[in-house]
């Protein structure tokens, strides 16, 4: 590590010990040490969350809500309780307007067809940008095919930046939903959601916002942002794949219609009609991934004990110096450079296509994301076919940033 460079890792996190919690971290690759840059695409598991699911089907497993006897009773107050977590963590007003999903694209789906759809007619518009996850493009796209809305993208700049004063511009009465990342997977821009928020209001638009890359970097407050639907998903911020939520203020969960019917979503079901439960649990049909709430709820743990403060700061630290120490490189150029960001450096070199950059780094044990980031409009914006991300995450280091510089410049030299 360049010595001029000050590593002041905050005073309540001790990154070492963090380490020492990923078992991953041990293992090498191609005979390197791992590094794994890749926690943008999807996080790794500190054991606290494994053994906290290993805990659950060795001890507790058996299915919620509906049984009398100990095992059941067991696992539904865990579930419940990973409930309560995941609303204290971003401040819902209550542990009922968490809904249980598979993710964030489940959550924008759900909201979709519930909330969305009901509501339009044609010529209606939904308001999206244009740095948005494929997640929240389609299944916009989606129901204005079915239902004769248009769809609208707020623009960007070269930085990476919305358009504010076009978002102005764009917000009317037409707009019945406005959705908008809250940090760019491809980008790593942080969006001014509570601003947005305070404009869509002026125009009663709701909002709905991704958060999928912005909960494992800094602390979310869904009451101080102002938005009225809350997205995302636990494999992003260190917890199980497969689970995630959306949080929705009350009023509108109360009024929006089951996604999809089945088991502990009704009340009373005869075959000549069924009355449906209350939220959450008209919004969670079928036995849900138990194992994987009580995952993510032990991953909320950890992050609060670690502090959403230092994990922001230290990430910080690691963005600037990769920043300054990737940049020295021949035909380095950052893809992003909002003056809001997260832990994301998306990059070309040169004229190196971005999966061959990914392979060969990967022969030193180094993993990065190559390719579209599932935001291919992002990448088209800038006239690319593909970028190379190195996405972080609290487990990284100055150090593992130098072996990524080396290994990067070693497949320039390649080129030569």
């Amino acid at each position: 590590m360049n010595e001029s460079a000050q590593v002041i890792c905050p005073p309540a996190l001790d990154v070492g010990k963090i380490r020492a919690d990923f078992p991953i971290l041990q293992r090498t690759v191609h005979g390197k040490p791992l590094v794994y840059f890749d926690t943008g695409a999807s996080a790794q598991r500190p054991r606290q969350v494994i053994e906290t699911i290993d805990d659950f089907y060795r001890n507790h497993n058996a299915n919620i809500h509906r049984g009398v006897h100990t095992l059941s009773q067991e696992a539904t107050d865990l579930y419940e309780q990973a409930r309560l977590k995941t609303a204290g963590f971003i401040n819902a007003p209550s542990a009922e307007e968490i809904v249980f999903t598979r993710g964030t694209t489940e959550s924008i789906n759900l909201v979709a067809h519930s909330f969305v759809r009901p509501r339009l007619q044609p010529g209606d518009e939904i308001l999206i940008s244009w740095m948005e996850h494929h997640s929240n493009i389609v299944p916009w796209q989606m129901l204005c095919e079915e239902t004769g809305a248009v769809l609208k993208v707020v623009p960007m700049n070269q930085r990476g930046e919305l358009e504010m004063g076009a978002l102005v511009d764009m917000l009317s009465a037409r707009v019945k939903l406005l959705g908008v990342v809250h940090v760019s997977n491809a980008l790593g821009t942080i969006n001014p959601i509570a601003d947005i928020c305070t404009l869509a209001k002026q125009h009663g638009i709701p909002v709905l916002v991704d958060g999928a890359q912005a909960m494992p970097h800094q602390r979310v407050d869904v009451q101080a942002l102002g938005c009225d639907f809350y997205c995302f998903s636990g494999h992003k911020m260190y917890g199980p794949t497969g689970i995630g939520a959306l949080w929705g203020k009350a009023e509108h969960l109360q009024a929006m219609t089951p996604y999809q019917g089945g088991g502990e979503m009704i009340r009373h079901v005869t075959f000549e009609k069924s009355t449906f439960n209350e939220a959450p649990g008209k919004f969670e049909a079928g036995t849900p991934n138990i194992a994987g709430a009580i995952g993510m709820g032990a991953a909320v743990d950890y992050l609060q004990k670690l502090g959403m403060e230092n994990v922001a700061a230290w990430e910080a630290q690691l963005l600037a110096y990769g920043t300054e120490k990737l940049s020295q490189i021949e035909g380095f150029r950052m893809i992003g450079t909002a003056a809001q960001k997260a832990g994301v450096m998306s990059f070309v070199l040169g004229d190196i296509h971005a999966n061959d950059v990914g392979t060969i780094i990967d022969l030193h044990g180094v993993a990065i994301r190559t390719g579209h980031h599932c935001a291919m409009p992002v990448v088209q914006f800038f006239g690319l076919p593909a970028t190379a991300r190195a996405s972080l995450g609290i487990y990284n280091t100055f150090e593992e940033i130098d072996i990524l510089a080396e290994a990067l410049e070693k497949t320039v030299g390649m080129f030569d």
